[in-house]
């Protein structure tokens, strides 16, 4: 009977299973297909979103399994330093080697103009040079001993390119890969900001193919003329290093730049380190040393300034230093980082503006930035950075606004009260994306920047700007025709005479001087640059606030502008009909040497000792006592 039983409902039994397995299996595929369905839509929306390209759309980063920062790390040590290609390089001659200046023929004069005017540098000594030149090791002496953790996380280096000579790019790529341990070197992205240089393609990707690792570089090309922001965007986008470097496309790495410029960013991954920044004429491609340290800031005319370094910032000359703003060409900054904070504000147009907002991004969001003394890159500063772009006008006046208007609150009154015509003119553009961003991050108050990161920068450039003794043109008395003007001239070039411009109160930008509280002359026309004994001549130099040989005192008696130190006994004095400025003993009765201002105050010249900064020189000072 249970036999019998049994196989009487066997058939029931088993259909019963049967469906209930055809239903487990329909949900089964239906939830993997619908698994399938979304995970397929979400990387095609993922590979979309997150095309390098597509610069406009928020970048979705997910950190690698492999992310350096996922892991825990000995804290050993090892020297980085590849002893084999120092003395390589060391023994090397020729045009340019160990950064010597080289200079063009007679013959070569008019074509190495023509080329200069159309790079901003000159390309016909570029071409004379090696591209793999030797440079020399500018770090401080105790960087040459000095060890860094043994694992530190790879990087990715971002160059943005916009019709660059081929030998000034390729060379910036040589130094990269020679001078670089290539265990921490993940990749070299060049970004061709659609160069119409034929060079910049065929003959490009031609040369990198034969000279470098392919497997380690790479060319992006944007589809229209973007800028430094967006080129530099889309790098990062691409990139797969733990730490991101972006460097200009005129830049050269020296002896062991990257294990000091990313350790501090192994320690902890909310730094940004920029190197110490060297100098390469443009002229003569000669590789100029940086000589010390110093902390960038801005004034309210949003130039990039100077700060000393205080008691304590550094404990030696080869530790690495905070710094309140980068100076922007060349800096490192990990990848999970950068875009926890967004990334570069893609409102910011071409050029302009984005070393402020990085930096007070990075230090009112949870961020430190330093400088690394034993991290070196020489930069070629050109004269002017970018050629004109269609269609587009103002571009870094606009970005600076736009930061401004996202990250100052309302110390952005102070930059729009130095020249509200400038300023009211122009338009931000829609800043709600960052400023949901900034609300995200919990992002601290501008008073913090100013109050904690960079105390000591209100004295030394206030807000609002104090009275001065004196201000506006200066005019020759022995030649009233003939004012003192800069004469379009460099750093450490002399000023001269020419024709006054306008009148004395408001005369031609480059005859506009100020009398300021620091005992100084500044020069209106340029960032930070004021007027400066220099072998008897009167020279532009950078403003140092020390007074010494940048000390001046206009006398209401005598007419004279008193210079530099009071044993020296110095006035200025000119030469009308060689149109020369120049220092000479100080006489009371020579005309050449008496001067007339636009703007005197009296009440402040007359009582010099008690207006002003304190004066430092101790034979001046018991003058007035």
């Amino acid at each position: 009977m249970i036999g019998f039983t049994f196989t009487k409902q066997m058939p029931s039994y088993y259909i019963k299973r049967i469906k209930r397995c055809f239903l487990k299996r329909n949900k089964i595929r239906s939830i993997l297909h619908l698994t399938t369905f979304l995970l397929t839509t979400l990387w095609f929306y993922f590979q979309l979103n997150n095309d390098p390209l597509a610069i406009e759309k928020p970048f979705i980063f997910i950190e690698p399994i492999t992310s350096y920062y996922r892991f825990q790390h000995n804290s050993g040590t090892k020297d980085w330093h590849d002893y084999s290609t120092i003395e390589m390089e060391s023994q090397r001659m020729g045009p340019g080697e160990q950064g010597q200046p080289v200079y063009v023929t007679k013959d070569e004069e008019e074509l190495s103009r023509k080329i200069f005017e159309e790079n901003k540098h000159n390309g016909l000594v570029s071409d004379k040079i090696a591209r793999d030149r030797s440079i020399p090791d500018t770090r401080p002496n105790e960087c040459r001993t000095r060890q860094y953790l043994s694992q530190l996380p790879s990087v990715s280096v971002v160059i943005p390119f916009h019709n660059e000579i081929l030998s000034t790019l390729t060379r910036t790529i040589h130094s990269i890969f020679t001078r670089s341990p290539p265990e921490l070197l993940k990749e070299v992205i060049l970004v061709n900001d659609h160069s119409d240089k034929d060079y910049c393609y065929g003959p490009l990707e031609e040369y990198i193919k034969d000279h470098f690792d392919s497997s380690k570089i790479r060319i992006l090309v944007m589809p229209v003329r973007s800028g430094l922001m967006w080129a530099r965007l889309a790098g990062a986008r691409s990139a797969t290093g733990d730490v991101l470097v972006f460097m200009g496309c005129h830049t050269e790495a020296n002896v062991n730049w990257l294990p000091p410029l990313i350790e501090p960013i192994a320690k902890n991954y909310r730094r940004c380190v920029c190197p110490f920044v060297d100098g390469i004429s443009a002229k003569t491609y000669e590789y100029v040393k940086k000589t010390k340290g110093h902390r960038g800031v801005f004034n309210w005319q949003f130039y990039y300034q100077y700060l000393p370094l205080r008691p304590g910032d550094q404990e030696s000359e080869s530790e690495p230093f905070k710094s309140p703003v980068m100076i922007g060409c060349v800096f490192a900054i990990s990848a999970k980082f950068f875009w926890e904070l967004g990334g570069y504000d893609t409102g910011l147009d071409i050029w302009g503006g984005e070393q402020y907002e990085l930096s007070f991004k990075v230090w009112l969001c949870g961020g430190e930035q330093y400088d690394a003394p034993c991290s070196r890159v020489g930069h070629l500063y050109r004269p002017r950075p970018f050629t004109k772009i269609e269609n587009k006008t103002n571009y870094c006046d606009k970005n600076h606004k736009r930061v401004a208007e996202v990250w100052m609150d309302d110390y952005k009154e102070y930059v729009y009260a130095r020249n509200p015509t400038r300023w009211n003119s122009l338009e931000a553009g829609d800043v709600s994306y960052m400023l949901e961003v900034k609300r995200k991050l919990n992002c601290k108050s501008f008073s913090y920047f100013l109050e904690e990161v960079a105390p000591d920068m209100l004295d030394r450039y206030p807000p609002i700007e104090p009275p001065p003794f004196a201000f506006g043109g200066i005019k020759s008395m022995a030649e009233p025709k003939l004012c003192i003007d800069t004469l379009g001239a460099d750093n450490e070039e002399s000023v001269g005479l020419y024709y006054c411009k306008g009148s004395l109160e408001n005369p031609g930008y480059r005859q506009t001087f100020r009398l300021r509280k620091h005992r100084d002359i500044s020069i209106e026309s340029t960032s930070n640059s004021c007027l400066d004994v220099a072998k008897n001549k009167i020279a532009i130099f950078d403003c140092k606030f020390k007074q010494e040989n940048q000390y001046f005192r206009y006398d209401l008696d005598t007419k004279q502008i008193i210079c530099g130190p009071k044993r020296d006994n110095q006035c200025m004095d000119t030469d009308p009909k060689l149109r020369t400025v120049f220092v000479s003993q100080c006489y009371d009765g020579k005309l050449t040497q008496k001067w007339e201002w636009g703007f005197v105050n009296e009440t402040m010249l007359r009582d010099w000792p008690n207006y002003g900064k304190p004066i430092l020189d101790p034979l001046e000072l018991s003058e007035f006592q």
